[in-house]
């Protein structure tokens, strides 16, 4: 029997035996006092590969991003960000519990954000609607198939942004930084705060990085312990985020090329899916299917689990665990699968 292939999200990926050892050898102490050693030592190199002065380990990239809200974000203010941005449209609406802010939603359908309406969305106060007191994007963004940004529509929103703070978050800045040959601190350079996980293509089991300036991340550090954030011998658990970044980041080309073959295989079943192959450089996969429940049946049925982020909006996801033959695999399924009704 042919074994299952998950292309749910790369959260599912298992740590690796050398992620393993490390958790078992750690070095610990109390994190919630500032004591453990290994976690001190992942902030510091996390920082240091964004190119920010501190960082904050946290449990979950939601976190990272709900305390990057409630540091940088005023209450009573808007947020400005992409409609189908994570922190919009994947956190059941923390933002409005944690931070009382409200989005301003902009159209992301490339995974960008566009200066003029971004500077639009500045302009709204001189009109009794709410100002902005932060500009949020999200590279490389999820529901645009892990699209990464291009350097010019990111320092054109820089400027449109002017005084306001601009969150990065960076759940995959380093598939975008392996697609685009672009560093993730060059990513980071414009924006104050910047996240990114260590529990999706980089393997770890648990954990994401928030990174900025020393004193919002000291105020950060306040707001994970409100959100019930503050951890103890978590050394378990920044050492394979150590290894994540040490080791993880150089392979996930492979993960971007085997998606590429998803992507092209997608779009000679379905042509009116609307997706484009080339447009498809990291990991992820996402097209729309008007049966989206009989292609994951399908699916299923030949060994392959897929997940959707939208009504009628599949997506494959690939990751360290899904090798060539679970591509095959994954390939051989989608050709049998049903047609769309598209068109």
């Amino acid at each position: 029997m042919a074994a299952l292939v998950d292309l749910r999200s790369d959260t599912v990926t298992r740590p690796t035996p050398d992620m393993r050892r490390a958790m078992a050898a750690a070095e610990v102490g109390d994190d919630d006092y500032g004591e453990d050693p290994t976690v001190r030592a992942l902030e510091e190199a996390f920082a240091a590969r964004v190119g920010k002065p501190a960082a904050l380990f946290v449990p979950s990239g939601t976190m990272a991003n709900q305390v990057a809200l409630r540091v940088l974000a005023v209450p009573g203010t808007a947020v400005v960000a992409g409609a189908r941005q994570h922190v919009v449209a994947y956190e059941y609406g923390a933002a409005a519990r944690n931070a009382a802010i409200q989005f301003v939603t902009l159209d992301d359908g490339d995974g960008m954000l566009d200066a003029d309406a971004v500077a639009a969305a500045r302009r709204g106060a001189d009109f009794h609607q709410p100002s902005v007191s932060l500009v949020s994007i999200e590279n490389s963004h999820m529901a645009a198939s892990g699209a990464p940004w291009s350097t010019d529509r990111l320092e054109a929103v820089v400027q449109a942004a002017g005084p306001v703070p601009i969150h990065l978050d960076g759940a995959r800045l380093f598939n975008t930084e392996v697609a685009t040959g672009v560093s993730a601190a060059s990513w980071a350079a414009p924006a104050t705060t910047v996240m990114c996980c260590l529990s999706k293509g980089l393997c770890a089991p648990v954990g994401s990085l928030l990174a900025g300036p020393t004193d919002v991340i000291t105020q950060g550090r306040l707001e994970r312990k409100r959100l019930g954030g503050g951890m103890r011998q978590a050394g378990v658990l920044a050492a394979p985020g150590l290894i994540a970044l040490g080791q993880m980041v150089g392979r996930l080309g492979e993960d971007h090329a085997r998606a590429r073959r998803l992507a092209e295989a997608v779009a000679e079943r379905w042509p009116t899916s609307g997706l484009d192959p080339t447009g498809v450089r990291t990991n992820i996969v996402t097209f729309t299917h008007t049966e989206s429940d009989k292609v994951l049946a399908h699916l299923a049925d030949h060994g392959v689990l897929a997940g959707t982020i939208a009504p009628d909006t599949v997506r494959l996801v690939t990751h360290h665990d899904v090798d060539d033959a679970g591509v095959e695999q994954a390939l051989g399924a989608l050709r049998g699968a049903p047609d769309s009704g598209i068109g």
